[in-house]
């Protein structure tokens, strides 16, 4: 058993939604925290990617540091040739 003060407003908001759905105020907040919590048990993109991150890895660990001169470097290469 919960109890949940809200304010008048609210709880007004919550009164119209229910008739609207044909649904009791318990049963439209019940469905709501359903709902709601259901977010938190979704798998993040991390989770999803966790065994392809870092699969095919350069080896090196510093390109997002070094980027600008990884770049400059590869510019400069071409114009040699």
């Amino acid at each position: 058993m919960l109890t949940l003060r809200l304010d008048p407003q609210m709880e007004q908001k919550i009164t119209n939604a229910a008739k609207k759905l044909g649904l009791t105020k318990s049963e439209l907040i019940r469905r709501s925290i359903q709902e709601y919590l259901k977010k938190f048990s979704r798998q993040t993109s991390w989770d999803l990617g966790r065994d392809l991150f870092g699969k095919y890895s350069s080896g090196h660990g510093d390109l997002s540091v070094r980027r600008k001169e990884i770049i400059k470097g590869k510019i400069k290469g071409k114009k040699g040739k």
